[in-house]
Parts: C-alpha cells; structure tokens; sequence
C-alpha cells in the first residue's frame, strides 16, 4: 500500500506537535516553536489556558453529545450571549467555519423563497476570497486551485474584484440574493475592506432588498480588537460567519442572522448532528468569559498598535524582501517582494517561528490573543535573526 494512512492532501511540515505550552508549541523531538500561527487564527487563548480547559473538562464528565432532536440548554445560553453582543437576532450553530458560511448561503436562499423570489439565489463574491473547501463555498472563490478536480462547480456565484464598488454595483442582476464578503480576506493577504467599501455595499442591499453576509470566520473573535470587525466598519451585516476562534480550539462554528434574514429558515431547512453539542457550547462560553470585555480587546487593540509598529519599523531594514505592513489588531500580515512560503520555512524551520503563509505575495502574523510584550520581543528577535540569515536565492546562510 502506497498511499499514507491519512489521506495525502496536506503538504505536511517537519513540525510535529505534542505538547502546548501558552504561545509555545513543543514537537515530539522537544523542539520549542514560538507560535505566531495560532492554529490558523484559533488558539486564540493561547494552548493551556486553565479557564478553557476547566470548562471543557467540567462539560466532559457531565455530558458531550444527545444531537439536536432534543432541548439544548446550553445552546439556548450561548446563542442568547453572542444574540447579546452582536446584530443577530438568532443562531445556528456548526462544527467549522465552512459549515457556518454553507449554512450563511442557505439563509440568504431561502429568505428570498420566503418571500416568493425563487429566481433570486445568486451571491456576489469577491476575488481571492477563501470561504471553506466545501462544494458551495469552492464555488463561492475564484481561485482556480481550489477548483481543480471538483468541476462542475455548483451554480450561483458571481466573482467581483475585492473592495470594487462600481463592481459589485455592476453585478447586480434579477438573481442576485446578496454579497458575501470578507471585511478582511484572510487566506487572500490580510486585505482590509474600506469604509466606503462595506457601506456601499450596505447601501446597495438596502436599495435592492439584498443579503449582506460577512464570513468573519477568520476576523471575528476578538482578533481585530473589537468582538466582530464589522463592529470598526460602522456596518451591520444581515448574516454572518463565525468560527477558528470561537472555541479557542475546540471544533465550532455559527451563522448569526437578523430575524428578517433568518425567516425563511424554519423546521426541516437545516440542521447538524453534531453542531451547538454541550461540549462545544462550554468551550464557546469559556471563550466569550475572556474576550468579551473592553479591557481584553482594548490590550489586543494596544498589543497590535505595538507589534504592528515594530514590524514597520523593522521591514526597512531589509527593503528587498519587505513591502509594507497591513490588517488590524492581532490579525496582521507583512507583504514580501519575493514569494513568501518559502520565507515561512525558513523561519520556522531554521529559528523556530511559526506563521503562516498568504496569498498576495504574505505572511500572516496570528499569535494569540494572550501574547506579553516577552512573546512580542521573542518574536522580533527571531523575525530578525531569520531575514539576516535568508537567501531568497539559495540555501540560508
């Protein structure tokens, strides 16, 4: 047999971790990795923080999963905080970021049938965005690699240039639904929407009736430094994506609605068997204790001013392998004059750091949330020591 137990569509690294230790990953060797990958924006918590693990091993020994044929108590708390602290009127809760943005395009769907528009089930989506490998959210993207051999994609998707107003005015056709749009796209490069961006896009669904969904599964949470980043937009969304963060680790998702956009999901439209189960909602609510206060998300806000303003500082010193610094918060991404993956190797393979690549020629920086100035200064040294020793032409020096 020549194929590998698990299944071989990761191009797995040489790091194998067994053990975390707060912004620390320790492989099986015993090598020490700073993480500033947080598991693709989830730890956010960091990987021992004592008040997550406490309600997960509370939730254990009480009760993990009856489905949803039954009362949920739990979820029944958790939608109602997150309903407390958002738009949304209402929830649905997942097991990943694309179930969530899946479940995001069935709302839209359906409340325009709910309102006798079957011919409106088109969304808008922008270029470069990433929304899950699912069929629906591949379909969602145009980046062709996602595509290959899954063809045909599914119908009802039209792709608009990111941050393009004139347009995604100009798409609009007697079948589309909404937009369905990073406000900053992750896997894309860590591109901010802009202001006149989302509001005129706010605007346009107003005028024509439309959905607006924000897929925050990588933005939301806290990382921006604010609980949701539409929340610094000044733009209400109609229905949203949540995940990675959510449960600092624990496998969750959830699509937020108003209770307009919500409408045409009734009994029998949806479901999960495995999704809002108790012990995904204790994570959830353990997640939610830390985060969601202004003193946590005002130090995640000062901790990114910090770290963003050393890194820009820092790029000048090497002006041909850096171009500049973007995003908000804890969720930043430094763009590079030469193709960025290999860059990541080096760095962690050579000086221990873990970030994360991008599209648009970036790396991402996603340390958690709970990072000290000691991790931010451990995190130059090292940033530094890497770019003094990189050779984009050959081996490292």
């Amino acid at each position: 047999m020549s194929i590998t137990p698990l299944m071989p569509v990761y191009p797995r690294c040489g790091v194998r971790p067994v053990r975390g230790e707060h912004c620390h990953l320790i492989s099986e060797d015993g090598t020490r990795y700073l993480d500033f990958a947080s598991g693709i924006a989830v730890n956010l918590l960091g990987h021992s923080n004592e008040h997550l693990i406490g309600a997960i091993q509370r939730q254990t020994v009480t009760l993990m999963h009856v489905s949803n044929l039954y009362g949920s108590p739990q979820g029944e708390h958790l939608a109602q905080r997150l309903v407390d602290l958002t738009f949304a009127d209402t929830v649905f809760f997942t097991n990943s970021g694309a179930e969530a943005v899946e479940c995001a395009i069935k709302t839209a769907r359906a409340y325009h049938s709910h309102v006798g528009h079957d011919d409106k089930y088109e969304l808008i989506t922008f270029k470069n965005a990433f929304h899950g490998r699912t069929m629906a959210t591949i379909s969602a993207s145009n980046q062709e690699k996602m595509h290959k051999g899954f063809l045909p994609l599914l119908q009802g998707f039209k792709y608009v240039d990111f941050d393009d107003l004139d347009g995604a005015r100009a798409a609009i056709g007697p079948n589309t639904a909404g937009f369905l749009v990073e406000p900053i796209q992750g896997e894309g490069g860590i591109r901010d929407a802009s202001d006149e961006f989302l509001k005129g896009l706010r605007a346009l669904c107003d005028e024509h009736d439309l959905m607006l969904i924000f897929d925050e599964v990588q933005c939301g949470v806290a990382r921006t430094g604010t609980l949701y980043a539409y929340e610094q937009y000044g733009v209400v969304p109609d229905i949203m994506a949540t995940a990675k963060g959510i449960g600092g680790g624990f496998p969750m998702g959830a699509c937020l609605a108003t209770e307009k956009a919500a409408r045409g999901m009734v009994i029998g439209t949806h479901g999960s068997t495995y999704g809002g189960n108790p012990l995904a909602m204790a994570a959830g609510e353990a997640v939610l204790d830390v985060v969601a206060n202004p003193e946590f998300l005002a130090d995640v806000t000062a901790k990114g001013e910090r770290l963003r303003g050393r890194l820009e500082q820092f790029i000048g010193n090497y002006p041909d392998l850096f171009e500049l610094v973007r995003g908000r918060g804890l969720m930043l991404g430094v763009k590079m004059k030469v193709e960025p993956r290999a860059f990541v190797a080096h760095m962690r393979d050579n000086h221990q750091l873990l970030t994360v690549a991008a599209g648009d020629t970036t790396f991402r920086v996603l340390p958690p949330l709970v990072i000290g100035d000691a991790e931010i200064d451990e995190f130059m040294d090292k940033l530094s020591a890497a770019a003094a020793s990189y050779n984009p032409e050959g081996p490292a020096t």
